[in-house]
């Protein structure tokens, strides 16, 4: 009888783990002068990310210039101000589904 008690106890332990962590991320860099690859003097790097998984990202590497990660695409992505990014970051977010989505 005791063993039929502990393997419900070992059923019970996954809903436990089921917590999901978020994760909002933003850098920005001003750097000491422009480069052809970022002529607006900033290298900056924000993130969303849920359950270990990149879910989108805007960022400007080295060589690559400014883009954008969203839905598992990379594309180009035109930096205006600190400000656009902002908003258009938590756009992607909300078409994403945002922090009420549950995990992928």
């Amino acid at each position: 009888m005791q063993r039929a008690v502990s393997r419900a106890r070992e059923h019970d332990a996954p809903l436990l783990a089921k917590r999901v962590v978020r994760l909002h991320e933003l850098i920005i860099w001003r750097l000491t002068r422009a480069t052809a690859d970022r002529r607006h003097g900033l290298k900056y790097r924000r993130y969303y990310g849920r359950g270990g998984k990149c879910l989108v990202r805007y960022d400007n590497e080295a060589g690559k210039g400014d883009h954008r990660h969203f839905k598992g695409r990379e594309a180009p992505y035109r930096f205006v101000s600190v400000a656009k990014l902002r908003r258009d970051f938590e756009a992607d977010i909300r078409e994403y589904g945002g922090d009420n989505e549950e995990e992928d």
